[in-house]
This record gives structure tokens, C-alpha cells and sequence, in this order.
């Protein structure tokens, strides 16, 4: 086999992107070791540039009609090429928010912009794994970055906590996975691209088979604990909570984007004949997430722990409610006091308060209370005025989607009484 077919059976331009990230970090890393911490000056911007000019390459693959690279293993298709560029730019802007927080910690900037890269390679090229193997080194290497970026602020115990929770239940959730795909992997004979075993299950019993039924099941359970679904859900506000703030930003988006695209690969690609059983699985999930998601997070006094459920509320919404709305506390302010109001608010518009969670926590405030939130616009105006804007924002947001559904109301001047009470 001479150089040109092998080069064209590798097709390896489809990973320029995660070629331009690795560049990146290598330049961070060395930049780092040579100049030493005032390289904290330069490198976020380095990181920043290298995440954008990824994007960028995404974009000028779209048209590519030869997606299929390294013998069947990774898919640039149009699915995989959007998952990374959600990846990447929520990696850019983590980065972005968190150099002051990270440098009032007293902890290295350069290394937390590495493992932040390595974390956003390895949910790129999970987003575009078509093999078991690549699917699962690609996971470990989101999930290992992970473990490690929450536990960074080491001098905080409560990031150490959350830390250690959050590698205890990976690890058993990963090896639950493995447990479903190692079955995929006998049950099709040896094969390991999605492609290959979809067709070798065919012929098996039509594609139905006990074994096939128990590899779904623990497949959907460890993917069901990397997206937080209900019942597998008991990690994050613990996580969440205990994190650092920029952090929780990208495992709240970027690693369950990652999470989200290997689900559809996996399932659509290697179960095609059991579609109509992890359609009922997905859709008990999302209404139970929905559910618990929404009215726990009513009785949360951490706003971190708050917005942890109302994160993993809004991701399982899936495609049930054309409509879907979620409560979400507000601060309001009386004449005499504060109260803690409850809004309607729709669902997948409550993303500015994750720009809020991060003006009012400095630090690693891990138990960082609502109580302290009405008071915050009186110590910082600039911060006060984006909270008043962001929520303002959702009351006309949650008006237009309520009268979708709900004519004849008028929900903005209800939601502007609760911004603005009479005195």
C-alpha cells in the first residue's frame, strides 16, 4: 500500500479542527514551562485564538461530502461538526470568564487552560467517534479532565469533595458503559465500528436478542449518568455545587453536548432495531428529569445547586413540549425585605443566569446562598444592572411563550410587578 491510499483511507483532514486544539495546548503548555506565571498574561488569548480558529475550520468543512476518516472510526458529518463547534466556543468562553477567577485562587493559569483543551478534545472527538474503541478512549478523556477540573481550587474542600464524588461515580458509570458495549462488541462478532455491528446484529434473530436488549439497557444507563438524567442525576448538584464556577459553565454545556452526541450516534447507528424501546427509555427520562428537575429546585437555598437542577431539567426536555415552561427563583425586592419569588420562565432561556452565577462568586463560594443575591446589585451597580437586564429578558421571553399557549393574558406586567413592586 503506497503513502496516497493510505492517506486516503485515513482522510485525516477531517480532524483539523482537533489538530488546531492540540497545537494550541502544546503552545500553552511549553509557553508555560518556558516563561513561567506571567506566561497567565498571553495564554488565555493563545487558547481563545486556537478554539476560534477551530470553529473556524468546522465551518469550511460543512460542504464536505467525504466524511468518513481513519478506517471508519471518526464521522466529520454535519451532526458531528455542529456538537464541536458547541464544544469549542463553550470552551472559549470558559476560558474568557475564568482568568481573573482562577488567578484570585492563587492556582496556575496555564495548567487549567490545558486540562480545559484536553477536556474540549476529547469531547470533540467523542462528538465525532463512529468505533468502540475511539467512543470510549475519547469519554475518559472528557471525563478524567473533568474529575481533575473540578477539583482544581485543591485548597478549597469542598472542591476536593465534589472532585472525589464526581470520579466515584464516573468511574462506575464508565464501567457500566463498558459493560454494554463490550457485549455490542461480542454479540456482532468482533466488530467495533457502528456501521459494521449494525449490520452483523441484522442477521442475528432479525436484530432482536436478550443480550442486545441488556447491552441497550447498560449503554443508556452510562450515558444516562454523563447527561444527568433522572435516576442517575445524584452527582451533579453535589458536583455542581462544590466546582468552580467557570467550570460548572462548560460541564454544564460542553461535556453534555458531548454526552448528547454520543447518545444519538451510538443508539441510532448501533441499535436501529430496538429504535422504538430507547425512544420509551428517552422519553421516561426526559419527563422525569423534567419533573424532579423543576420542583426540587423550588426548596434549593445554593444557587449553584438551583441552577444544577434546572440545568439537568431543561437538557432531558428532549422533544416532548412544543412549549415547555420551568420555574426558576427570582430575587425580589420590598419595601421592608426581601422574598424569593418563583417565576414561570420557558425553558432553554435561563442561560444568562449562568453570567450571574459567575459576577457574584469570585471564589469557589460553594455554599453560596440566595439569600445574598438580592443585596448583590447594592455592591456591585454594573453587575446589578446585567441581573435586572437578564431577568427583565426572560419576563418578555416568558410573556411570548405563554401566550402562545395561553391567549388573553397579560404575563409581562405580572413579571414587571415582581421586578418593579409598588411602593
Amino acid at each position: 500500500m503506497d503513502f496516497a491510499t493510505l492517506a486516503a483511507q485515513l482522510n485525516a483532514g477531517t480532524i483539523l479542527p482537533e489538530g488546531i486544539v492540540i497545537i494550541t495546548l502544546l503552545v500553552v503548555l511549553v509557553g508555560d514551562l518556558i516563561v513561567g506565571r506571567s506566561s497567565s498574561n498571553w495564554t488565555p488569548y493563545v487558547a481563545v485564538a486556537g478554539l476560534l480558529a477551530a470553529i473556524a475550520a468546522l465551518c469550511l468543512q460543512w460542504d464536505n461530502t467525504n466524511t468518513i476518516s481513519f478506517l471508519g472510526g471518526f464521522n466529520s458529518d454535519a451532526l458531528s461538526l455542529v456538537f464541536r463547534g458547541i464544544i469549542a466556543l463553550t470552551a472559549a468562553v470558559t476560558i474568557l470568564i475564568s482568568v481573573r477567577y482562577v488567578l484570585q485562587t492563587g492556582t496556575a493559569l496555564a495548567e487549567f487552560i490545558g486540562i480545559l483543551l484536553t477536556a474540549t478534545l476529547g469531547g470533540m472527538f467523542l462528538s465525532g467517534a463512529d468505533e468502540l474503541v475511539m467512543i470510549f478512549i475519547s469519554l475518559e478523556t472528557l471525563s478524567i479532565s473533568s474529575y481533575l477540573l473540578t477539583g482544581y481550587t485543591k485548597r478549597d474542600p469542598r472542591s476536593n469533595e465534589a472532585a472525589l464524588k464526581y470520579l466515584l461515580i464516573g468511574a462506575s458509570s464508565s464501567a457500566v458503559f463498558l459493560y454494554g458495549i463490550s457485549l455490542l462488541y461480542g454479540l456482532s462478532g468482533g466488530q467495533t465500528t457502528l456501521s459494521a455491528i449494525a449490520a452483523n446484529l441484522s442477521t442475528v434473530n432479525n436484530g432482536e436478542s436478550l443480550g442486545l436488549v441488556i447491552a441497550l439497557i447498560f449503554a443508556i444507563a452510562g450515558i444516562a449518568f454523563k447527561i444527568s438524567a433522572v435516576p442517575f442525576h445524584q452527582w451533579t448538584p453535589d458536583v455542581y455545587e462544590g466546582s468552580p464556577t467557570p467550570v460548572v459553565a462548560f460541564l454544564s454545556v460542553g461535556s453534555k453536548a458531548a454526552g448528547f452526541a454520543l447518545a444519538i450516534r451510538l443508539l441510532t447507528s448501533a441499535f436501529p432495531a430496538l429504535t422504538e424501546q430507547w425512544h420509551f427509555v428517552f422519553t421516561a427520562l426526559a419527563i422525569l428529569s423534567m419533573v424532579l428537575g423543576n420542583v426540587v429546585a423550588l426548596a434549593q437555598t445554593s444557587m449553584k445547586r438551583l441552577l444544577a437542577y434546572d440545568w439537568f431539567s431543561r437538557r432531558n426536555r428532549s422533544r416532548l413540549l412544543q412549549h415547555d415552561i420551568l420555574y426558576v427563583g427570582l430575587p425580589v425586592h420590598e419595601p421592608r425585605r426581601f422574598r424569593l419569588h418563583h417565576s414561570v420562565l420557558p425553558a432553554d432561556r435561563n442561560r444568562p443566569n449562568q453570567r450571574i452565577l459567575r459576577l457574584i462568586s469570585k471564589r469557589s463560594v460553594a455554599n453560596f446562598s440566595i439569600e445574598y443575591l438580592p443585596a448583590f446589585p447594592r455592591r456591585n451597580s454594573a453587575a446589578g444592572w446585567i441581573l435586572r437586564q437578564n431577568l427583565s429578558i426572560l419576563g418578555r421571553l416568558a410573556s411570548w411563550t405563554l401566550r402562545l399557549s395561553y391567549p388573553g393574558i397579560n404575563y409581562q406586567r405580572s413579571f414587571n410587578l415582581l421586578l418593579h413592586p409598588r411602593r
